[in-house]
């Protein structure tokens, strides 16, 4: 049966096994294992961050394109996406992902919020879960930037506009606002508090959640112990607070693992033991970290396979000391000649997911590579307002890094998940 059939065989089945089942149980954690249904649980899933908007009925909204989406990951086993809850600021800025969910402090797109309870009603009649992330550093959704700009009236740089060293020097400036930070406090409150108004159930009751993380990437931007300190205490205060709010749910952080905690293990394991935080989440971006030049894939694919293991073996020794999974929970390579047209080949990639699914059950317990693309079909290389969604935010070249229905990723994805069965 091809893909398209089985995606279809889906989509007329699921509300019958949805009525006949209780669906998707909480996953828990014991002895640093992932526990569903009462056993040791492993995944293979993906990066989704536009769901919602698809799910909406506003700009953006296609939820036919949804449902054949979610149909199609299911028919492949992925059952796991890491999902953008949604976008701070204004629509309209260069290289932000739009339309925006909090388009001002504690004002929300009721249209979007809307979506991401359809996007959740979705899942759950399939079975599948969301990590859903709360926050950014980076300037593709808000995040960061936007908080500062709201409480401070600073202009959030924008890093193709302005480069990325003086971004990140502004981007450490969160970690000591505690106006900035209090917004998004805020946000948590808003949505980990938020009752389904298509279900009527409350988020902290809905097993469509994975979990909550508190945001992509954070990171504290600087060596300063000040700014270090700063950024543990955020983090552990948004943990709480989701904690507070939601104790059904799992948390994590969304941080890197060592590159995102500026090379120093030290750091990472202060992000480890912030209480509440229940896997450790890593990402793994051998071209972005100078493992593989763009016009050497192939050449340098084993250098970046060596690097990937010790990264991965590095953070899996560190786990055990707080009992934490860890989950690869973005992992990327870009397509064959560092091209984004959707019609290049991606053998280079296919090399390189197998070796990180085969992670999976050993070192890692779960894994969400970057991203799903699926049926769309890119208008512009750079996104622009009305192109259809992909993989690549709006900041990164549409299709480098996604993994479009056409790809032959998508048989080195469903084989890895159905050797893990």
């Amino acid at each position: 049966m091809t893909l398209k059939l089985k995606a279809f065989a889906w989509t007329a089945a699921v509300l019958f096994l949805a009525a006949c089942s209780q669906g998707p149980s909480f996953v828990t954690v014991k002895d640093g294992q992932f526990i569903r249904n009462g056993k040791p649980y492993t995944y293979i899933g993906t990066n989704f961050w536009y769901g919602p908007i698809l799910a909406s009925e506003g700009r953006g909204g296609d939820m036919s394109r949804l449902q054949e989406e979610l149909d199609a990951l299911k028919s492949m086993g992925v059952e796991n996406l890491r999902v953008l809850v949604g976008a701070q600021g204004e629509s309209g800025v260069f290289s932000r992902v739009e339309p925006t969910l909090e388009t001002a402090p504690g004002v929300y797109n009721d249209t979007l919020l809307v979506g991401l309870d359809r996007f959740l009603a979705e899942l759950g009649k399939r079975d599948m879960q969301a990590v859903l992330f709360l926050n950014n550093s980076w300037e593709w959704s808000g995040g960061y930037g936007q908080y500062m700009e709201w409480a401070t009236g600073e202009k959030a740089l924008i890093p193709l506009i302005d480069g990325y060293w003086p971004f990140m020097q502004q981007m450490r400036k969160f970690q000591t606002s505690p106006e900035s930070q209090e917004l998004f406090y805020n946000h948590i409150r808003a949505i980990v508090g938020r009752t389904n108004s298509v279900t009527g159930k409350p988020y902290r009751d809905d097993p469509a959640i994975f979990s909550w993380q508190i945001g992509n990437e954070p990171r504290c931007f600087s060596d300063d112990p000040q700014v270090r300190d700063g950024f543990i205490g955020w983090l552990t205060e948004s943990a709480r607070l989701i904690k507070e709010l939601d104790p059904n749910h799992m948390v994590s952080t969304g941080n890197e693992g060592l590159m995102g905690c500026e090379g120093d293990p030290e750091l990472v394991e202060r992000v480890c033991a912030i209480p509440g935080v229940d896997y450790m989440t890593i990402h793994i971006w051998p071209y972005n970290w100078g493992w593989v030049k763009a016009e050497s894939l192939r050449e340098d694919l084993d250098t970046a396979m060596e690097n990937t293991l010790k990264y991965i073996d590095m953070h899996q020794e560190l786990s055990q000391k707080y009992g934490l999974p860890v989950v690869a929970e973005e992992f990327g390579f870009p397509r064959d000649g560092f091209s984004s047209s959707m019609d290049t080949p991606t053998t280079v990639r296919d090399s390189y997911y197998a070796l990180v699914f085969s992670q999976v059950g050993s070192t890692l317990q779960g894994v969400n590579f970057w991203g799903w693309s699926g049926f769309a079909v890119p208008v512009h290389e750079q996104w622009e307002t009305g192109d259809p969604y992909t993989g690549d935010p709006a900041q990164e070249a549409q299709g480098l890094n996604g993994v479009y229905i056409t790809d032959t990723t998508v048989d080195i994805i469903t084989n890895a998940i159905n050797n893990l069965q």
